[in-house]
């Protein structure tokens, strides 16, 4: 699945994933996705229970969980916890620090109903992305309709973005994004909602008993299309590290962290480079803030430009 952008320039550029030696991308429905994992973990061997962590104290070597289900909280003792809790890091924040890369937030609103004698469906299937002055814009077709999206700072938010009124009136501002809400009915505009989209990243990510994958080590701004990827690489590293530990393994935590510090290297260096593209707005706080600074020069590349 290709995707169109307009970031650095006013035009809209197209990128074929016939240019991208990793192949084609793919709009995942996460509902059937999601329980497609489920399905493959109960079929081998995992014990399924609907339920939701709770947050509570821990402690070094502590290796129980507070689950709630039914309305009724119950305490779980394990040999290891896996937090795969996402974002919230229901364990892993109790155990470790959480580094937040910046304030990016995101607004988004799902579009499903058509106008009335409008029966041709929403065709157009590439992800548009678009910059704008104070942040940028996002939209996708979903299973259930047409997802767009508003990412900024959360201390630069448009408090009309809370309305559906407001929100609709900001996305048919934007030059691109608004040309793919053509034939969806305005009467009916969802109500907008909120979610963080920054960066971030849990120090440490593992410990004594327990670890932590996905989005709950490891989070990434949503421009970098890698979230989906990286959690599903980090959840089966994860596996494979508790797997080594139950084994012996001494090193399978130091390891752990090492993986997850190249990944972290590789996603900030994309960051940086990806949005230094975008320089029409230099005076915006939004785009100030994500200016490339100069690398200061290690004690090496000193030390060996001195020889």
């Amino acid at each position: 699945m290709g995707t169109y952008a307009s970031w650095g320039s006013e035009r809209l550029h197209g990128r074929s994933h016939l240019h991208d030696p990793h192949g084609p991308g793919w709009h995942l429905d996460r509902a059937r996705f999601d329980a497609f994992l489920r399905s493959a973990a109960e079929a081998a061997g995992a014990e399924l229970r609907r339920a939701e962590a709770v947050p509570r104290p821990a402690h070094a070597g502590d290796r129980c969980v507070l689950i709630r289900g039914d309305g009724r909280p119950e305490e779980v003792r394990c040999d290891w916890v896996v937090d795969a809790t996402g974002r919230r890091a229901v364990i892993g924040r109790r155990r470790g620090r959480r580094r937040k890369q910046d304030r990016l937030t995101a607004v988004y609103a799902l579009f499903g109903r058509r106008l009335p004698g409008r029966p041709t469906p929403d065709a157009e299937l590439r992800t548009l992305v678009e910059a704008v002055p104070g942040g940028w814009w996002y939209t996708a077709k979903v299973p259930t309709g047409r997802l767009v999206a508003h990412l900024t700072d959360s201390d630069l938010t448009d408090s009309a973005l809370r309305t559906p009124e407001g929100f609709l009136r900001a996305a048919r501002d934007t030059r691109h994004v608004r040309t793919r809400l053509d034939g969806y009915d305005p009467a009916h505009a969802p109500a907008p909602r909120w979610t963080a989209a920054h960066g971030l990243r849990l120090h440490p990510a593992s410990g004594p008993g327990w670890i932590a994958a996905g989005d709950a080590a490891v989070a990434f701004d949503p421009l970098s299309s890698q979230g989906i990827l990286t959690a599903l690489h980090s959840g089966a590293r994860a596996g494979r590290t508790v797997d080594r530990c139950l084994s012996g393994e001494t090193s399978a935590l130091a390891d752990y962290a090492l993986f997850l510090d190249r990944i972290t290297d590789a996603y900030e260096r994309h960051h940086t480079e990806t949005y230094g593209q975008e320089r029409r707005w230099p005076e915006d706080p939004f785009w100030e803030r994500r200016r490339p600074t100069p690398r200061e020069p290690s004690a090496t590349a000193e030390a060996r430009t001195r020889v």
